[in-house]
C-alpha cells in the first residue's frame, strides 16, 4: 500500500507545433500525475485512463520541456488480491510499468471511431425488426468506402455521413435518460482507508479536467470525505486536508452547479446495522459539513451499494430535510426481482420519500448504446413515468467519467430510434419525476437485499465495537448534559464528541461495518473502537465527577456506599457487582431512577431470592419468584416458566440454549454470503467439555458454568445467570473461534404459535412472517435485528436480547441468533 514517485522530463519536438500532445502511461499500478506541485490527472488502466493531455494544439508560447512527476501505487483499481479480486492482498506483489511515452494524439481517428462505434452499436441492437437499425448499418458501411485511412482529408466526409443520422430527432414521446457522472469510491474495501484519500483524489482531480473542457458535464458525489460511490462528507474532509489546491477547485465547480455534493450523510454507511442515533447522527455530520462547505444541504439520500435498507429510514431522510432517495442495489436480488424502479417509499411511522432506482441496474455505466436500450427496456414503471438516472463512470475502486463516454453520449443526445440522452443532475431528475408521480406506486416497509446476508455476522469483533460503542457516546452525551445542567462551570465536550463521533460513522460504512473488508480495514477500525473505547471512558468519568461531585468527597467515618447511575429512561432494579471493603467483589440489589444516580448504602433485599438446586441426573434448577429454569448437563435449557403464568416456554422433548454448526460455503461472496443451502447441513454441537456445574448457590444471583468443542478446534464457555427480581435469563458466551467456512448459531424453541415475528430495528419494530409461504418469505431465512427479537401470541410471548450481535431468523417456532 505504499507509492513510488517517478520524476519525468520531457522534451516536445518543435516539428509537433500545433499537434495535440499527450504524455502516455500504462501500468498495472494506480497512478497520479504531479505538474507545478498540484495533481493534475488520475492514472488508472482499469479506468481507462492513461494518457495526460499536455496540449490540445502545441504554441509556440508553451513550454516544450517540462517536468512532471508520477505517483505510482502497488495496487490497482481493485485493491491487490492475490488470484482473485476478493482474494487477501498479496503482500509480495510487484508492480509493472509497461510504457511512458511521448505521443502525438489525433483527434479526428478518435472521432472517427467514436462515430463508428455507436452506429455498429445501433445496427447490432436495435433489431432486425427494425429499419433504424438498417439505417445505422448503411450508413457504417458508406462511412467505411469514403474513408481511406491513408489520405486524413477523406475523414470530414465519412464524419458528415455520420453526423446526418445522429441529428435526426426523436419524437416528443421518447423515453429521457438523466446522465450523470457518478463515481464509487468504497472508504475502504479491499484496500486501507488510507489508499482511498489518494483513490479520492485521482477520480476527482480527473473529474474536474473534465469539467473545464466540458461545461455541460455534471458529477454526482456523495461521501463528505473519501467514501466509495458518490462522495459523502468524510470523503471531501479527507481532500480538503490532503489536496487542498483540489478541493479549491472543487468548490469552485460547486458554485458553477456542476460538482454536485449529495448523499447527505457523513459516509455512504451500512442501511441495517448503525442504530437509529448513529443514523440521525450520519446526517447530521454529513448535512452540517455540506452546509459549512457548500452553502447547501442534500435534498437526496444516495446510497447506491450497501446491502438493504431499513424501513425507518424514509422517517429519519424526512426528518433531515430529505425527500427523495436513490439506490440500485436491490437489483442485486439472488430470488424476487424488485417490481418497481420509481416509486414512493414508505416507513414505520407512514413518511413517504420517492425513491428511484436506475433502470439500468447500475451506477457505473459507460455510456454505451446497449446500456441505454436496457435503461428503456428495463424500466419497470412504463407508462407512468418516462425519465429515469444513468449513473455513468468507473467505480467501486474510483475512476469515475471519461472522455470518451461523454462523447459517446453526446452523439446520442437526440437520436432517432434511441432514447434521448441529457446530461442533467440529481434536482433535475427528481424535479421530473415529481411532476410525472400521480400513477407511482408504493412500496410499505424495508427494502430486503435478498443477498449478502452473512454481513450481519461476518467479523464479530467489528459487531461488538460499534454496539459497545454506540452505548458509551449515548452514556457520555447523557452524563455530560446533566452535568451541564447542573455544574455552571462544566464545559460540555462537544468537540471531542464530535471527533469521535465521526470516527464510530467512519467504521459504519458498507464494507467495514459489514466486515466485507480486508484484514487491514479490520485492524483500523478496531483500533478505532480503542480510541472511542478510552476517550469515551474519560469523558464520562469528567462527568460523573462534575454530576456526583459533593457524593464523590469521601466523608469521615462514612460506611461503605457506592454511587450507581442509570442512563436510560427508566427506573431499573437489578443486581450490581460492586467492591467490597476487602477488594473482593460482592453483590447488591440496588434501584436507580430514571436517567438518575443514587448512593447506596445499604443494599436491598430481595423479596424471594434465588434458590439453585443440582438434581440426580446433573441438571440444575433455578428459581427467582419470577421465573423458574432447569438446564441440563450439556447446558441445553430444558424448562423455561413464568411463574405467574404457570406456562412452560419450552416445548416438550426441545432444547433451548441449542448451539448449532452449520457449512458456510457461498457461490462467491466469502465475507458477504450465507446461501439458504447451509440450513441442509445443521449439527448440533453435543462435545461436552467441562459438564454443567454451579458457579454461584443463589441469594442475589444464581449462576451455572459448562464448557463444549465447536467443530475441530473451536471451544465454547458459557456462564448462565439468574438475578434476583429478574424476568430474565442471561447468557454470557464466551467463544474461541478457530474454524473456516462454518457458521455458529444458537436457537431457542419457544412454546409460542405465531405467523410473524417481531426484531428491533432504529427507533421501532418490524414484523416478519415465521413462514415460507413465498419465495418473498423464504428469501429472508436469515435476517438482521438490533437488540432484540420476539415470538409472542395473545397474552404471552417470549424475546431474544443480546448486546453485540444483529443476525437473527424466527422459523416457525424458533428464535436463532447468529454467532
Amino acid at each position: 500500500w505504499e507509492t513510488c514517485w517517478f520524476k519525468v522530463e520531457l522534451s516536445i519536438p518543435s516539428a509537433w507545433k500545433g499537434k495535440e500532445v499527450h504524455f502516455v502511461w500504462e501500468s498495472d499500478g494506480e497512478g497520479m500525475v504531479w505538474r507545478d506541485a498540484q495533481p493534475v490527472q488520475g492514472l488508472t488502466k482499469e479506468g481507462e485512463k492513461t494518457s495526460y493531455i499536455l496540449t490540445r494544439s502545441l504554441k509556440e508560447s508553451e513550454p516544450y520541456s517540462l517536468t512532471l512527476y508520477v505517483e505510482l501505487a502497488c495496487n490497482g483499481l481493485f485493491g491487490a488480491g492475490k488470484g482473485s479480486m476478493i482474494a487477501p492482498p498479496d503482500p509480495d506483489r510487484k508492480v509493472t510499468l509497461s510504457k511512458a511515452e511521448l505521443v502525438i494524439f489525433n483527434r479526428d481517428v478518435y472521432e472517427l471511431l467514436v462515430d463508428l462505434e455507436i452506429l455498429l452499436d445501433m445496427a447490432k441492437l436495435l433489431g432486425e425488426e427494425n429499419q433504424r437499425s438498417f439505417q445505422a448499418l448503411y450508413t457504417a458501411n458508406q462511412m467505411v468506402n469514403v474513408c481511406d485511412v491513408t489520405d486524413p482529408s477523406t475523414f470530414p466526409a465519412a464524419r458528415d455521413l455520420a453526423a446526418a443520422i445522429f441529428s435526426q430527432r426523436n419524437g416528443e414521446s421518447q423515453h429521457t435518460i438523466h446522465a450523470v457522472g457518478h463515481c464509487h469510491i468504497d472508504s475502504a474495501w479491499l484496500w486501507p482507508y488510507e489508499e482511498t484519500i489518494r483513490k479520492c483524489a485521482r477520480s476527482w482531480v480527473t473529474v474536474v479536467h473534465l469539467m473545464e473542457h466540458n461545461p455541460e458535464l455534471t458529477f454526482a458525489c456523495s461521501q463528505l470525505g473519501l467514501i466509495p460511490m458518490l462522495w459523502q462528507a468524510q470523503q471531501f474532509e479527507w481532500v480538503r486536508s490532503w489536496y487542498p489546491g483540489l478541493y479549491s477547485r472543487i468548490q469552485d465547480f460547486v458554485a458553477k452547479g456542476q460538482f454536485i455534493p449529495v448523499g447527505g450523510t457523513w459516509v455512504e454507511m451500512d442501511g441495517n446495522l448503525p442504530s437509529g442515533e448513529s443514523m440521525v447522527r450520519q446526517f447530521l455530520q454529513g448535512q452540517r459539513f455540506f452546509q459549512e462547505q457548500f452553502g447547501r444541504i442534500c435534498s437526496e439520500f444516495w446510497l447506491p451499494d450497501t446491502f438493504g435498507y431499513s424501513a425507518q429510514l424514509p422517517q429519519l431522510m424526512r426528518g433531515c430535510g430529505i425527500r427523495r432517495f436513490l439506490t440500485q442495489k436491490l437489483s442485486w436480488n439472488l430470488v424476487n426481482s424488485f417490481p418497481h424502479h420509481t416509486f414512493f417509499w414508505e416507513g414505520i411511522d407512514g413518511s413517504q420519500v420517492l425513491t428511484h432506482f436506475p433502470p439500468g441496474d447500475s451506477y457505473g455505466m459507460h455510456g454505451r448504446v446497449e446500456e441505454m436500450l436496457k435503461t428503456v427496456k428495463n424500466n419497470k414503471d412504463k407508462g407512468r413515468v418516462n425519465h429515469s438516472a444513468f449513473l455513468f463512470g468507473f467505480g467501486d475502486g474510483g475512476g469515475g467519467p471519461t472522455q470518451n463516454m461523454l462523447d459517446r453520449m453526446k452523439r446520442m443526445s437526440d437520436t432517432d430510434g434511441l432514447p434521448r440522452v441529457q446530461t442533467s443532475t440529481p434536482d433535475q431528475l427528481f424535479s421530473v419525476l415529481e411532476k410525472e408521480s400521480s400513477q407511482l406506486c408504493t412500496w410499505v416497509g424495508e427494502l430486503f437485499l435478498e443477498l449478502h446476508n452473512g454481513t450481519y455476522t461476518t467479523q464479530a469483533q467489528i459487531k461488538k465495537g460499534n454496539r459497545e460503542c454506540e452505548r458509551i457516546l449515548h452514556d457520555v452525551e447523557v452524563l455530560s448534559t446533566l452535568a451541564v445542567a447542573q455544574d455552571p462551570v462544566f464545559q460540555y465536550p462537544a468537540s471531542q464528541l464530535q471527533r469521535l463521533w465521526r470516527l464510530l460513522l467512519l467504521n459504519q460504512f458498507h464494507d467495514v461495518l459489514p466486515g466485507s473488508c480486508i484484514q487491514l480495514v479490520v485492524e483500523d477500525a478496531l483500533r478505532y473502537y480503542t480510541e472511542i473505547h478510552r476517550d469515551g471512558a474519560q469523558l464520562q468519568e469528567e462527568a460523573v465527577q462534575s454530576l456526583c461531585r459533593d457524593l464523590l468527597q469521601p466523608k469521615a467515618q462514612n460506611t461503605q456506599s457506592t454511587l450507581v447511575l442509570n442512563t436510560l429512561p427508566w427506573e431499573r432494579t437489578e443486581v450490581i457487582s460492586r467492591p467490597g471493603p476487602d477488594g473482593a467483589e460482592t453483590l447488591a440489589l440496588v434501584t436507580v431512577p430514571s436517567m438518575g444516580y443514587a448512593l447506596v448504602q445499604e443494599p436491598l433485599v430481595p423479596p424471594h431470592p434465588v434458590t439453585v438446586k443440582k438434581q440426580e441426573d446433573g441438571s440444575v434448577t433455578m428459581e427467582n419468584g419470577v421465573i423458574a429454569v432447569c438446564l441440563d448437563t450439556i447446558g441445553h435449557l430444558t424448562s423455561l416458566q413464568l411463574l405467574d403464568s404457570r406456562r412452560s416456554s419450552v416445548p416438550d422433548g426441545c432444547y433451548a440454549n441449542q448451539f448449532a454448526l452449520f457449512d458456510d460455503v457461498p457461490l462467491y461472496w466469502d465475507a458477504w454470503d450465507v446461501m439458504d443451502y447451509h440450513l441442509q447441513t445443521r449439527k448440533p454441537v453435543t462435545t461436552l467439555l467441562k459438564p454443567l456445574e454451579i458457579t454461584q448457590a443463589g441469594g442475589l444471583r444464581g449462576s451455572v458454568r459448562f464448557s463444549l468443542q465447536v467443530g475441530k478446534s473451536s471451544t465454547l464457555t458459557q456462564e448462565i445467570i439468574l438475578d434476583a427480581m429478574c424476568p430474565y435469563l442471561r447468557f454470557q458466551t464466551q467463544v474461541e473461534w478457530k474454524e473456516a467456512h462454518k457458521f455458529l448459531k444458537v436457537e431457542f424453541p419457544v412454546q409460542v404459535r405465531s405467523t410473524n415475528a417481531t426484531y428491533e430495528i432504529q427507533f421501532g419494530h418490524l414484523q416478519r412472517p415465521t413462514h415460507w409461504n413465498t419465495s418473498w418469505d423464504w428469501a429472508r431465512f436469515e435476517v438482521w435485528a438490533h437488540k432484540w427479537l420476539d415470538l409472542s401470541e395473545h397474552g404471552f410471548g417470549v424475546a431474544l436480547l443480546n448486546d453485540c450481535k444483529y443476525g437473527a431468523s424466527a422459523h416457525r417456532n424458533i428464535l436463532s441468533l447468529s454467532l
